[in-house]
């Protein structure tokens, strides 16, 4: 016999305390250690080895800052602003997240399906308020608004917005939503970090963010196509956004721009040959070619002295002035409306940043805290927000750029700042002739990993049909009701699929492998012998409240026996034959002599004597097993049919000695409960 240890008993009141006291005690050696924790800089930087990360740092530094720059111009598209909010957004999300972040490989910044979830909320929010979605209207306040709200000859619009009459202008009122639902999004990360829920992230399974992922590039690239053939149609709202937009695409494709058509193709061709060429050559290149640069360069030439705006109406991205705005409050009122939205915004942020930063932690040896990253990525939402930025996140395709250029720590992201800071400070208004279609053809072409899942598809339901489901549906209501819909079904769906499968799992008979003391399942293996008089019943998943009916309805069919039938219809044989013995008949209902009558009361289908019940699947009960098992046991017992137990694991154990399975001194237990299948069948054997 095996013996249980004995454990000490734990209390988890005085073990709670001790921790209070120990974290709440305001001692100089707790305060060191939580602000290093606070800010893991303090920890890394006094370590740094110079002489062997400084140039990988500063080499991944310069791409991403390189790569950044046009990707950033390019997303504020998608969030519906002007480019200079989503350069600040780069820049300030580089910073925070070097002193902050336990990641050392992650590029946490511009995100295009953020940029694209706080896109739609802006827009829904613009409609609300009455201004035109038509991104050629005209400014409210002008571009020069940016820097002083009271501009002469400008017309501005009067809202009554929480109560309060404001003044405001398109472009005010878009960038104070976003900053609105940034910071209350960055406030629910630090929420969830401060509650320790960094967990959360567990439930989103990887089929699902993936199918996340393709339908919200699907939303993107429809949202884009407007762009690369130049025509002018509303932005649509709502659910259905997919649907609506391609069928006013396919209605005012006749008026689409010559002009723009032509580069769109040129850039697309341009960037697709490029990409598949670096990706071909990629262990030949020290760093990747930066195509997107020089795509903006060289459109931005052309289009300035070819005066493509004023000759052939190709719509351009427009003045972007240099230096900081003054920073701004966001504000409350706003908040109020956007705190519903903020929620799907602040859970994917962080599922995206936690799983890319395990991604890179495993590659490369370290370790990452789950919810100091929620901290993290929670500030590089809530500062930003005060200085006219938009929601973050770690971005898979600069991640692997910087990892594969050389980076060792988040120096580079103070590199990859600087670079941008340069372009704040100096060279933005240089991207005032830069037209919008070669943003587009950016985008749509940074979407190439995202849309090449389509391939895998047959791969994917090869290894798995249940997270192939999974992904279609996530990504079909991502993509034809709405992100946050899609976010919603696929967290459900994936709930719902991990129930489906506890709910009704896979139940068999086993057989024994010959000459050994193995068992397996009849149906799955050749030549396993049946053990007479004994049915072994394996059952693949924990037993609770919500399989407890399938279990026993696994068990009556594979056995071909209903115990509950059985005793009813045995009873109701013994009714007529004492109805037979007081009418002084002795033969019985069937024309049998007394002498047969014991025969009879045992059917012939009953070609076994004891079930085995093997454990192994089962992870663990509740009071509904318990009481399933105990039904069985009981219930098999009026027929002499014993039920032995087998491969319990110990928590099963202790929730059926709780249960008073084995009786009040456990006195059955040896009877009733074994180690192996094995035992269990030599045992029933015996008896």
């Amino acid at each position: 016999l095996m013996e249980r240890k004995t454990h000490v008993q734990i209390n988890m009141k005085q073990i709670m305390l001790a921790k209070l006291r120990k974290s709440c005690s305001c001692t100089p050696r707790n305060l060191k250690n939580l602000v290093m924790d606070f800010f893991p800089v303090l920890r890394w930087l006094p370590k740094y080895q110079c002489k062997e990360y400084i140039w990988g740092d500063i080499m991944s530094g310069l791409v991403i800052g390189i790569i950044l720059v046009p990707q950033a111009i390019a997303y504020s598209l998608l969030a519906g602003l002007k480019p200079i909010y989503s350069l600040y957004t780069s820049f300030f999300a580089n910073i925070i997240y070097f002193l902050m972040g336990t990641s050392r490989h992650v590029s946490v910044g511009i995100f295009s399906l953020i940029s694209l979830m706080v896109g739609q909320v802006v827009d829904r929010e613009l409609l609300l308020a009455g201004f035109d979605l038509n991104d050629d209207a005209p400014s409210a306040l002008g571009d020069s608004s940016l820097w002083n709200d009271s501009q002469p000859n400008t017309t501005t619009f009067n809202l009554t917005i929480g109560g309060t009459r404001v003044e405001c202008g398109k472009e005010c009122y878009a960038i104070g939503i976003a900053t609105a639902l940034t910071f209350v999004a960055g406030v629910y990360q630090v929420l969830m970090g401060i509650f320790r829920l960094g967990f959360v992230s567990m439930y989103l399974s990887e089929s699902m963010l993936d199918g996340f992922a393709t339908g919200a590039s699907l939303t993107i690239l429809t949202a884009q196509v407007k762009y690369l053939i130049g025509i002018k149609i509303p932005r649509s709202q709502g659910h259905g956004m997919l649907v609506i937009t391609w069928i006013n695409i396919f209605q005012n494709i006749s008026h689409a721009n010559l002009c723009d058509v032509i580069t769109s193709a040129i850039c697309i061709v341009v960037l697709v040959l490029a990409k598949e060429l670096g990706d071909r050559y990629k262990h030949k290149l020290k760093f990747p070619l930066p195509t997107e640069l020089v795509v903006i360069v060289v459109a931005t030439l052309v289009s300035h002295y070819g005066n493509l705006n004023e000759v052939y109406a190709s719509s351009v991205s427009g003045a972007i002035p240099t230096g900081f705005i003054p920073p701004k409050v966001p504000r409350f009122d706003l908040m109020l409306r956007v705190a519903v939205d903020a929620l799907p915004l602040a859970i994917v942020s962080f599922a995206f940043t936690v799983s890319l930063s395990e991604m890179c932690a495993k590659k490369y040896a370290y370790t990452i805290r789950a919810n100091q990253e929620m901290f993290a990525v929670g500030f590089c939402n809530i500062i930003p927000s005060f200085f006219h930025s938009f929601a973050t996140s770690a971005a898979l395709a600069k991640t692997l750029v910087k990892t594969s250029t050389g980076c060792q720590t988040q120096v580079s992201g103070v590199i990859s700042a600087t670079v941008v800071l340069l372009v704040l400070l100096f060279l933005a208004p240089l991207f005032y002739s830069l037209q919008k279609c070669v943003l587009a053809c950016i985008i749509i072409v940074s979407l190439r990993g995202a849309l090449r899942k389509f391939r895998d598809v047959p791969v994917r339901y090869h290894v798995n049909k249940v997270d192939t489901l999974v992904w279609v549906i996530t990504m079909s209501a991502s993509a034809l009701i709405s992100t946050e819909i899609g976010l919603l079904v696929g967290i459900v769906f994936s709930m719902l699929c991990i129930i489906g499968r506890t709910q009704r799992p896979r139940t068999a008979l086993l057989g024994q492998i010959q000459n050994t003391s193995f068992y397996e399942d009849d149906l799955e293996y050749k030549n396993l012998s049946s053990v007479p008089k004994v049915k072994i019943f394996r059952f693949e998943a924990p037993l609770y409240y919500a399989n407890s009916n399938y279990f026993l309805k696994s068990l009556y069919r594979l056995t071909a026996l209903d115990p509950n039938l059985e005793a009813a219809r045995r009873k109701k044989y013994e009714k007529k034959e004492k109805q037979q013995l007081q009418k002084g008949d002795h033969t019985t209902a069937n024309g049998l002599g007394m002498g047969e009558t014991t025969a009879q009361l045992v059917p012939k289908q009953i070609d076994f004597q004891a079930i085995v019940v093997d454990c192994s699947s089962i992870s663990f009960l509740d009071t509904t097993g318990v009481n399933t098992l105990k039904e069985i046991l009981k219930d098999y017992k009026e027929l002499n049919i014993s039920v032995l137990l087998a491969c319990c694991n110990p928590s099963v154990i202790d929730s059926l000695k709780r249960g008073g399975y084995f009786g009040k001194d456990f006195g059955s237990m040896q009877e009733l409960l074994f180690y192996s299948i094995h035992n269990a069948v030599q045992f029933a054997r015996d008896q």
